[in-house]
């Protein structure tokens, strides 16, 4: 293969025939090259770790992830080795990339702007994590018990940045410049109902007259998973979708009564008790931060903006005599410079999301999820699954 193909032979003389290994390693050169310009620009491959979004999508299920829809990202780390994302392969610790070259966040123009129901791929935003998509359940269940702050030292290691931090993938429920609030575990925008997916999730009370819990055979046959938990004689726990609540009305003459269950947690965002009794049930009005926007800063909201201001956007935020200081400057407002988001996982009481970490900014946002290629289960190929689209 002759990768200088323009150059004109001034001597009209045959040219040397390259060798078959030379041959071999400019092929391998340019296949390095154009798939890394795909995987940067165009899409990637993305793989589905944890039960967060079932059962829109499943564990391992293999996606292709679109990068040109939103528009492209320039990377913040350009030096990198290929086909890797923050670690070298069979390594804990070894970056994968050099931090000598590091360029601000500059983004392609896309077709389109992430949407309210989009599902989305973004780089987890607070902060760094080592493999923690892969702790999604274990984590939630600590920050519910001990509180973030306390977890989250456990799990930080060293600051990445943006594009080299956890890849998560979410469904986005409110875009900039949104009001949100969740009722009884159902989400309003703008003081609408929003959308429900079909194949979300979340936990239901289950009460049998004979106080048993369902055939594990039949529900699963239905792919349902087994009870989660006995809250009392006959009252059993299961983590459902709409369509389940009607099949197992339908297929089980023992049950009498099917009820979403409330949790009534209230280690949530902004994790500010003093001001906001909010739980992951019951939850806001809370203001999507939109580009341009300006919003008034007092001691009730500055724990809902105060990473926005200090961390996204690169300012100091300090608090001296019933006064803010932006800057060190005195601020009684703040005007926002990048579009953020709302994310949430379609499995609700089982996501670590936006009512745990808050905002997404849009510099952290890769790509829209597109295109299932793969997807195994229990030991065979899900053939159902195969090349659909997802919505």
């Amino acid at each position: 293969m002759n990768l200088a193909f323009w150059k004109r032979n001034k001597d009209d003389q045959p040219r040397k025939r390259k060798s078959a290994v030379r041959e071999w390693l400019d092929a391998a050169v340019f296949a390095i090259i154009a798939a890394t310009l795909i995987r940067t620009f165009i899409f990637e491959a993305y793989t589905i770790p944890t039960p967060s979004m079932e059962k829109t999508l499943l564990v391992n299920d293999f996606l292709f992830v679109s990068k040109i829809s939103y528009g492209p990202r320039i990377p913040n780390t350009p030096l990198a080795v290929p086909f890797t994302h923050h670690t070298l392969p069979f390594t804990k610790y070894t970056k994968a990339y050099s931090e000598a070259v590091e360029w601000p966040y500059r983004r392609l123009p896309g077709f389109t702007r992430v949407k309210r129901n989009d599902v989305v791929v973004f780089n987890f935003p607070e902060g760094d994590t080592v493999a923690l998509e892969q702790q999604d359940q274990s984590y939630y269940g600590l920050v519910r018990s001990l509180g973030r702050d306390a977890v989250w030292e456990s799990y930080h290691v060293t600051s990445r940045p943006v594009d080299k931090r956890e890849n998560y993938i979410k469904r986005c429920v409110a875009e900039s410049g949104d009001t949100l609030s969740l009722r009884d575990g159902v989400v309003f925008v703008n003081g609408q109902q929003a959308p429900i997916p079909p194949e979300s999730e979340r936990r239901y009370t289950v009460q049998t007259s004979n106080g048993d819990p369902l055939n594990p055979d039949r529900l699963d046959d239905m792919d349902i998973s087994g009870a989660e938990n006995t809250l009392s004689a006959g009252l059993f726990l299961y983590n459902l979708t709409p369509g389940n609540v009607l099949d197992i009305k339908k297929t089980f003459p023992t049950v009498k009564d099917v009820q979403p269950y409330f949790s009534g947690e209230q280690s949530v965002f902004p994790y500010d008790t003093a001001h906001y009794h909010w739980t992951e049930e019951n939850f806001g009005p809370l203001y999507i931060p939109k580009k341009g926007a300006t919003v008034k800063l007092d001691s009730t909201n500055i724990a809902i903006y105060d990473r926005v201001i200090r961390v996204y956007e690169g300012n100091t935020l300090e608090a001296k005599n019933g006064q803010f200081y932006i800057n060190n400057k005195p601020a009684d407002s703040y005007t926002f410079k990048m579009n953020y988001y709302w994310m949430m996982g379609d499995n609700r009481n089982n996501s670590l999301d936006s009512r745990y970490w808050g905002f997404v900014p849009e510099d952290h946002v890769v790509g829209k999820a597109w295109l299932i290629w793969m997807s195994y289960g229990r030991g065979s190929i899900r053939w159902s699954r195969l090349f659909r689209t997802i919505k």
